[in-house]
């Protein structure tokens, strides 16, 4: 349990180290990413008026079907995926990218090559 909390208070650390210089706007909201054991969720987050413009993740219902029996990485990849179509149809094409103190790596840099390849300008 120690080395537990020892891991979420330095992530927490480096979260607020992080978000002390990024800030979304209405032109280009921060994508903020969380993951838990078994799911990963992303956000598009406008921090001037603390509004979420769009949310994805692995419980996502219009994702099901396409995430049924696929590992972590493959499914952060087609959530940011999701994610990058549904922010082109509100008129996001510029993100500001919030690792929240994760390591860029597997399933945090799996969701962001997915929001790459699905139109966003990270």
């Amino acid at each position: 349990m120690k080395k537990n909390k020892k891991k979420t208070e330095r992530r927490n650390k480096i979260r607020r180290r992080i978000r002390s210089t990024i800030r979304g706007t209405a032109e280009r909201p921060r994508l903020s990413v969380f993951k838990s054991n078994k799911h990963v969720y992303l956000q598009l987050i406008n921090d001037r008026e603390n509004a979420t413009l769009v949310a994805m993740s692995t419980q996502s219902d219009e994702l099901e079907k396409e995430l049924k029996d696929k590992p972590g990485v493959e499914a952060a990849h087609l959530v940011g995926k999701a994610l990058a179509e549904a922010a082109k149809d509100q008129g996001v094409t510029k993100v500001v990218f919030d690792r929240s103190g994760y390591k860029y790596h597997g399933v945090i840099k799996a969701a962001a090559d997915g929001a790459r390849e699905g139109g966003l300008d990270l």
